[in-house]
């Protein structure tokens, strides 16, 4: 049975910093392309950060482009999300999800190609 547990969402000022972890289980994260996703409310969810099998590609929305990381620790078969210089903007619930598909670049922030998805954690930045 496949698990993506969410963890490190919370409260933070603007400007601070978090880092989400989403711990693997049923999954090897490192044959997977992994991506991490948010929705606020009222909006659709959309792809935050995504993270090719070998680690050598990335995709970032531009919005949190230079502020945000993604990463992998195999060993612990965790992906990571940094987040930086956070903004009120940046409030959402954020989700981890694993796609089971090839890398293409134009497709991997579509939704309908992760597989499995973690219940999510929620990130509020206050102003």
């Amino acid at each position: 049975q496949v698990q993506l547990v969410e963890s490190g969402g919370g409260l933070v000022q603007a400007g601070g910093s978090l880092r989400l972890s989403c711990a693997c289980s049923g999954l090897t994260s490192s044959r997977n392309i992994m991506g991490w996703f948010r929705q606020a409310p009222g909006k659709e969810r959309e792809c935050v950060a995504a993270l090719s099998r070998s680690g050598q590609n990335t995709y970032y929305v531009d919005s949190v482009k230079g502020r945000f990381t993604i990463s992998r620790d195999n060993a612990k078969n965790t992906v990571y999300l940094q987040m930086n210089s956070l903004k009120p903007e940046d409030t959402a619930a954020y989700y981890c999800a694993a796609n089971t598909g090839p890398w293409i670049g134009s497709l991997v922030r579509q939704i309908d190609r992760y597989n499995y998805w973690g219940q999510g954690t929620q990130v509020t930045v206050s102003s």
